[in-house]
């Protein structure tokens, strides 16, 4: 390894930024580089090389028209994204790394010898292509030249400067492009299921290792007291856990919110100074995929329909089977004291399968009892 590329790794391992990489194609030396260097664990997430035709169809959810071409490094880029924001550590950035390539094979190449390589982060879309000049060079000096170009992409993400040093020829200069999106593109891309989700970071920035996010799912429309001092109690409750608000702009059998209704609730956690997360999955087993390993804080009246075979399609095994796929990945259950039918009931006056044990947790009604319901709070304030 050049010092110049080792001092450029460093200085991403640096950088507070976290990545998962999709490549095929080419640029595995960089993946070399990157994972040699100590520090690679705090911005390598996950790294696929979907090198068959069927791996790439799963990976993206499609058939890509043609594997080596902007498209799919751009479609490779944002699903890897969307994997990112699930694997990454609160607080943190986090972008998606698509690269593939045609370079020197056994077998002379009718096309070019190119590669593209792109970044998603959750304001911008930058993409690389490069045409190299067949013939110039074997199979491994044209992959170490998209390794430094997918690690200056890499760099150039996360805001480190980065000058490759590499034998280009005039004929080879890479064409860019870079796309920024505004927040209601961000937004957009949410609803339309582009993207898995949208954090907002009001809060206070946290100076220990959080592990794990902490989350109070809801419409809050409004955001009251009660919601604010649920999050408070429940995440005294997990130590290694960071506190989100989250609104699904996706509703089971409502519209999708629109950008200037989320925008308006999104503003209430901002004048609170609380972090607040927009996804796309209205179900509770999806949101255990989305956040895996997290703590979601709910009421007892939720907590009964999640074991509940009648939202399962009347299928009680089916039901463990969903709940345990999330247990298995971490996922528990923080739950408050509600009003059902008329009776305050907390975890202990439900039947949770012994399955089920230690992935619901009670939230002790001597420590949060709090009776407000945003739909009297609307009524109240004629809304």
């Amino acid at each position: 390894m050049e010092s110049w590329v080792r001092a450029l790794v460093e200085a991403i391992h640096s950088s507070r930024s976290q990545a998962v990489i999709y490549l095929a194609g080419g640029a595995s030396q960089a993946l070399g580089w990157l994972l040699s260097v100590p520090g690679a664990s705090s911005t390598v997430l996950e790294v696929v090389v979907p090198y068959s035709r069927a791996s790439m169809a799963q990976l993206l959810g499609k058939m890509p028209l043609q594997f080596t071409s902007k498209l799919a490094a751009e479609d490779m880029a944002r699903a890897a994204y969307n994997r990112a924001l699930k694997l990454s550590v609160p607080g943190l950035q986090v972008m998606g790394v698509g690269f593939t390539g045609s370079l020197a094979s056994a077998r002379p190449k009718h096309g070019d010898h190119r590669f593209y390589v792109s970044t998603w982060t959750h304001n911008c879309l930058r993409t690389s292509h490069v045409t190299l000049s067949k013939g110039l060079r074997s199979r491994e000096e044209e992959d170490k030249v998209s390794s430094y170009f997918l690690l200056k992409a890499i760099a150039d993400t996360c805001r480190v400067s980065a000058t490759i040093q590499s034998d280009i020829q005039e004929p080879e200069i890479p064409e860019e492009s870079v796309e920024q999106f505004d927040e209601d593109q961000e937004l957009q891309q949410v609803i339309d299921g582009q993207v898995c989700m949208k954090v907002y970071h009001f809060a206070a920035a946290v100076e220990k290792n959080i592990s794990r996010k902490v989350i109070l799912p809801g419409s809050f429309n409004p955001l009251h007291e009660g919601h604010l001092r649920l999050l408070e109690v429940a995440s005294s409750m997990c130590d290694d856990g960071l506190p989100f608000f989250e609104i699904s702009a996706i509703n089971a059998d409502k519209p999708a919110l629109s950008i200037a209704e989320i925008k308006r609730r999104v503003e209430q956690f901002r004048k609170a100074g609380k972090n607040v997360i927009i996804s796309n999955q209205p179900y509770f087993y999806k949101k255990a995929e989305l956040f895996p390993g997290s703590a979601f804080i709910i009421g007892a009246d939720t907590a009964a329909r999640l074991v509940n075979p009648k939202y399962y399609g009347g299928d009680y095994n089916r039901m463990l089977e969903i709940l345990l796929e999330g247990k298995s990945m971490g996922t528990t259950f923080l739950v408050g004291g509600r009003m059902i039918e008329g009776v305050f009931k907390v975890l202990d006056d439900l039947e949770i399968p012994e399955e089920l044990s230690g992935m619901f947790i009670s939230i002790p009604e001597e420590t949060f009892r709090m009776d407000i319901s945003s739909t009297e709070i609307r009524k109240r304030l004629g809304l």
